[in-house]
């Protein structure tokens, strides 16, 4: 398990790298500002997404991200 340290540091990495800095620090002054439940949005973001779309996504996710 990583540290918090190193756990924040790869997230801020990640967001990032997909966002862009300026963007990074929008998402995240978002997600203070307002009250946000985690499980629960988790428990919806993909409940309408078809469960072999996601495998699909998911694959061809790993093969464009592995070199």
């Amino acid at each position: 398990m990583r540290s918090d340290a190193i756990l924040k540091n790869d997230g801020m990495r990640v967001l990032s790298e997909q966002l862009g800095l300026v963007e990074a620090e929008r998402f995240i002054a978002l997600m203070r500002r307002e009250p946000f439940d985690y499980t629960e949005w988790q428990r919806n973001l993909f409940k309408d997404t078809p469960l072999d779309k996601l495998l699909r996504d998911a694959q061809a996710y790993r093969d464009s991200t592995v070199k």
